[in-house]
């Protein structure tokens, strides 16, 4: 995505805006990981540095970003209340960051596991 300033130009790429929300999930309240799928359809609980299947980031028109996130959560917490948290500092770290506007954040809970 690019930025135009007084002095020029800034882009600043997926791979760095999927670093910013994998940083914010991982610290929220509630959530045990991110997730992938593997080719057999099984969801497991991946690395940090091994995010590409679980945070996508699309540039819109409107020079909006879109983030669909998958997510394991904690068993015994309130997804509702996680998924709420989540958006929001998403929202706030990604706008605050970099100054992009996040339209939507969609997230998916792909499995519940225990500690």
């Amino acid at each position: 995505m690019k930025i135009s300033l007084p002095k020029g130009v800034l882009e600043i790429t997926n791979d760095v805006l999927c670093e910013i929300i994998t940083a914010v999930v991982s610290g929220c309240f509630g959530v045990r990981g991110m997730a992938a799928e593997n080719q057999q359809g099984i969801i497991r609980l991946i690395k940090r540095e091994n995010v590409d299947n679980a945070v996508k980031v699309t540039e819109r028109p409107d020079g909006t970003i879109k983030a669909e996130l998958h997510i394991i959560v904690r068993h015994g917490v309130n997804i509702n209340a996680v998924c709420r948290s989540i958006n929001e500092q998403v929202r706030y770290s990604v706008e605050d960051k970099t100054g992009i506007k996040v339209s939507s954040v969609d997230i998916c809970v792909d499995s519940v596991m225990s500690d």
